[in-house]
């Protein structure tokens, strides 16, 4: 039976903290580990263990957010991110076995909000998690008390209101963590900003080991907005580039 839990620190779970999540792992021991750190931090959990019964919990209970595997029987993690995607959009923290930043980036393309690559910490896990959720809520808060106006940087436009990007008049669907990415990065125009720096302010995640989330999220940002609209400085970090007045 589903139960609310205080969180490590000793503090009860707050309500909005009571979210549904639905662990997805084929190996029993690392979803048991999951589905125990995520009930401690005060969520409610639901695991499955491969593809079809994913998609069909997805269907039934409506999580709030997915903890996804890519390698699954029956159909991979990314076929359940696109089934589930279709259905409604639900947040997606993705797990990978391989450190192939190619399957990063096909899982970031089928609706992937961030991913992790194991071995992994419970502590990083349920950080992300607790981020990806507050980023939803920010997005559905932006909604009703949109920022005003709308930011244009040549050819690039950023509607804060409806959180939508165009390029060239033409709407760029971007997930909720690339808008916030960009966003960021659209905050000081031509201004290097370190991975660090964006790993602290887009995922609250200040941990060095994390930059190369940073790194294949700039890499699917650039395929939708134009490759050439973001600068890499290496050893460094990223810029938007804006058109000289």
């Amino acid at each position: 039976m589903e139960q609310t839990h205080t969180s490590h620190s000793g503090v009860a779970a707050t309500p909005g903290a009571q979210r549904r999540v639905l662990v997805v792992e084929d190996d029993a021991t690392i979803v048991d580990a999951i589905a125990a750190r995520l009930r401690a931090e005060g969520f409610l959990v639901q695991t499955a263990l491969d593809g079809p019964a994913a998609v069909e919990a997805a269907e039934s209970w409506q999580p709030d957010l997915m903890v996804l595997d890519v390698m699954l029987p029956g159909f991979d993690g990314l076929e359940v991110c696109r089934r589930v995607q279709a259905q409604r959009p639900v947040p997606v923290l993705m797990l990978t076995a391989r450190d192939d930043e190619t399957d990063m980036l096909v899982g970031l393309g089928v609706g992937a909000d961030d991913y992790m690559t194991k071995p992994f910490s419970m502590r990083e896990l349920a950080a992300r998690v607790h981020v990806l959720l507050r980023r939803v809520e920010r997005a559905a808060q932006a909604a009703v008390t949109p920022r005003s106006g709308i930011l244009r940087l040549g050819e690039l436009e950023i509607d804060h209101a409806q959180r939508r990007v165009r390029v060239r008049a033409e709407d760029v669907h971007l997930t909720p963590t690339e808008f916030d990415l960009l966003v960021c990065l659209a905050g000081t125009p031509r201004a290097v900003l370190s991975r660090e720096q964006l790993l602290a302010e887009v995922w609250d995640w200040a941990d060095a080991s994390g930059t190369r989330t940073v790194d294949s999220h700039i890499k699917a940002l650039r395929r939708k907005i134009g490759a050439e609209r973001i600068r890499t400085v290496h050893g460094v970090g990223y810029a938007l580039e804006t058109p000289v007045s």
